[in-house]
């Protein structure tokens, strides 16, 4: 636990990072091509995301011997939170949860935002459906994407540029649905309005 709240920086953490190479790294990473437009690919992930250039990030990954590197997803997101869950939870004895998050754009909207990618701990959603609001309506479409709201706020603290604060600590968060994945937060095919 203190090497992590220590350190500038998280390495050789199942990601991999490689030489990008043109048209393979793309394909390797993609499912389908949802939009294509001049510099920017609309992808379905081989994880179920639905995003820009596969997921493929050379941002704040540094040159090797002179060549452009490249900084893929994890090759499983959950698993991985789910490993550094459990390597935490032994060196401090404390029962914590991990998200593990990267910025998406979204729909309709400009700018980038934290999304869960990988989940260990915690929800991905927390369904309200069925509760009263706040005048004792009971809630009927209300579910809460719980982990892409903790990944926002985490982003927020983390950065998107040079800050180089790649883990963050929130205290005090509290939740009663059981525990889930990142990859249960993908909307199934079959409820996609837009394909």
């Amino acid at each position: 636990m203190q090497r992590v709240q220590s350190s500038d920086e998280v390495t050789d953490f199942e990601s991999e990072i490689v030489r990008r190479d043109g048209s393979r790294l793309w394909i390797s990473e993609s499912v389908r091509v949802v939009r294509a437009r001049r510099n920017v690919l609309i992808v379905e992930h081989r994880l179920g995301f639905i995003m820009a250039n596969a997921g493929v990030d050379q941002s704040n990954v540094g040159p090797a011997d002179g060549s452009s590197r490249a900084l893929l997803l994890p090759e499983n997101p959950d698993r991985s939170a789910e490993t550094l869950r459990d390597g935490l939870a032994a060196a401090s004895g404390i029962d914590l949860a991990v998200v593990i998050n990267d910025s998406f754009g979204r729909a309709w909207r400009q700018g980038t935002a934290g999304v869960a990618i990988g989940v260990a701990g915690f929800p991905g959603l927390v369904d309200l459906r069925g509760q009263p609001d706040l005048f004792g309506r009971k809630m009927e479409a209300s579910i809460i994407g719980f982990a892409d709201e903790v990944a926002a706020a985490a982003s927020l603290v983390m950065g998107q540029a040079d800050e180089a604060t790649p883990v963050v600590l929130l205290r005090g968060l509290r939740w009663s649905a059981p525990a889930s994945t990142a990859a249960s937060i993908i909307r199934p095919a079959n409820e996609d309005l837009f394909r």
